[in-house]
Protein backbone atom coordinates (compact mmCIF):
# COMPACT_ATOMS: atom_id res chain seq x y z
CA UNK A 1 0.00 0.00 0.00
CA UNK A 2 1.51 3.39 -0.96
CA UNK A 3 -1.08 5.81 0.68
CA UNK A 4 -3.60 5.38 2.87
CA UNK A 5 -6.72 7.71 3.71
CA UNK A 6 -5.68 8.30 7.56
CA UNK A 7 -3.57 7.21 10.36
CA UNK A 8 -6.65 4.26 11.21
CA UNK A 9 -6.17 2.81 7.95
CA UNK A 10 -2.19 2.85 8.14
CA UNK A 11 -2.13 1.44 11.82
CA UNK A 12 -3.14 -2.29 10.91
CA UNK A 13 -0.32 -1.84 7.98
CA UNK A 14 1.86 -0.80 10.90
CA UNK A 15 1.25 -3.34 13.41
CA UNK A 16 1.43 -5.97 10.23
CA UNK A 17 4.77 -4.87 9.95
CA UNK A 18 5.14 -5.81 13.21
CA UNK A 19 4.70 -9.09 13.16
CA UNK A 20 7.81 -10.55 14.99
CA UNK A 21 7.89 -10.48 18.81
CA UNK A 22 11.64 -9.43 18.64
CA UNK A 23 10.97 -6.30 16.26
CA UNK A 24 8.55 -4.83 18.54
CA UNK A 25 11.11 -5.76 21.76
CA UNK A 26 13.32 -3.74 20.07
CA UNK A 27 10.82 -1.12 19.17
CA UNK A 28 9.69 -0.68 22.91
CA UNK A 29 13.04 -0.75 24.48
CA UNK A 30 14.09 1.94 21.94
CA UNK A 31 11.41 4.18 22.07
CA UNK A 32 11.56 3.36 26.62
CA UNK A 33 15.11 5.08 25.78
CA UNK A 34 13.77 8.02 23.84
CA UNK A 35 11.69 8.53 26.62
CA UNK A 36 14.65 9.04 29.44
CA UNK A 37 17.12 10.82 27.06
CA UNK A 38 14.49 13.99 26.94
CA UNK A 39 13.32 13.81 30.71
CA UNK A 40 17.18 13.67 31.12
CA UNK A 41 17.85 16.42 28.86
CA UNK A 42 14.93 18.56 30.01
CA UNK A 43 15.58 18.13 33.81
CA UNK A 44 19.35 18.49 33.56
CA UNK A 45 18.79 21.17 31.42
CA UNK A 46 21.46 19.44 28.96
CA UNK A 47 19.78 19.95 25.35
CA UNK A 48 22.62 18.57 23.77
CA UNK A 49 21.53 15.06 25.00
CA UNK A 50 18.37 15.10 22.46
CA UNK A 51 20.40 14.35 19.65
CA UNK A 52 20.63 10.86 20.77
CA UNK A 53 16.84 10.51 21.30
CA UNK A 54 15.85 10.04 17.57
CA UNK A 55 19.38 8.25 16.95
CA UNK A 56 18.51 5.32 19.96
CA UNK A 57 14.87 5.62 18.97
CA UNK A 58 15.45 4.67 15.02
CA UNK A 59 18.36 2.38 15.92
CA UNK A 60 16.56 -0.15 18.04
CA UNK A 61 13.75 -0.31 15.91
CA UNK A 62 15.61 -0.55 12.39
CA UNK A 63 17.73 -3.40 13.52
CA UNK A 64 14.48 -5.09 14.24
CA UNK A 65 13.13 -4.48 11.04
CA UNK A 66 16.62 -5.32 9.02
CA UNK A 67 17.37 -8.45 11.33
CA UNK A 68 13.99 -10.00 12.49
CA UNK A 69 11.45 -8.31 10.07
CA UNK A 70 13.50 -8.69 7.02
CA UNK A 71 11.32 -5.33 5.70
CA UNK A 72 12.02 -1.99 5.10
CA UNK A 73 10.64 0.49 7.71
CA UNK A 74 7.68 2.43 7.56
CA UNK A 75 9.58 5.24 8.16
CA UNK A 76 11.30 5.70 4.76
CA UNK A 77 7.27 5.25 2.92
CA UNK A 78 5.67 7.23 5.63
CA UNK A 79 7.74 8.88 8.45
CA UNK A 80 4.49 10.67 10.43
CA UNK A 81 2.08 7.70 10.08
CA UNK A 82 5.22 5.63 11.20
CA UNK A 83 6.22 7.94 14.39
CA UNK A 84 2.56 8.03 15.28
CA UNK A 85 2.61 4.04 15.17
CA UNK A 86 5.50 3.79 17.47
CA UNK A 87 3.59 5.68 20.16
CA UNK A 88 0.91 3.93 19.64
CA UNK A 89 2.32 0.49 19.89
CA UNK A 90 4.47 2.05 22.82
CA UNK A 91 1.04 2.88 24.66
CA UNK A 92 -1.07 -0.09 23.00
CA UNK A 93 1.84 -2.18 24.80
CA UNK A 94 1.79 -0.35 28.47
CA UNK A 95 -2.09 -1.12 28.19
CA UNK A 96 -1.19 -4.74 26.88
CA UNK A 97 -3.07 -5.09 23.52
CA UNK A 98 -0.08 -5.54 22.24
CA UNK A 99 2.35 -8.14 23.20
CA UNK A 100 6.24 -8.40 23.14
Amino acid sequence: MSSFASFHDFYPYYLNEHRDRRCRRLHFIGSSLVVLIVLFALLSGRLAWLWLAPVVGYGFAWIGHFVFEKNRPATFRHPLYSLMGDWVMYWDVLRGKVKI
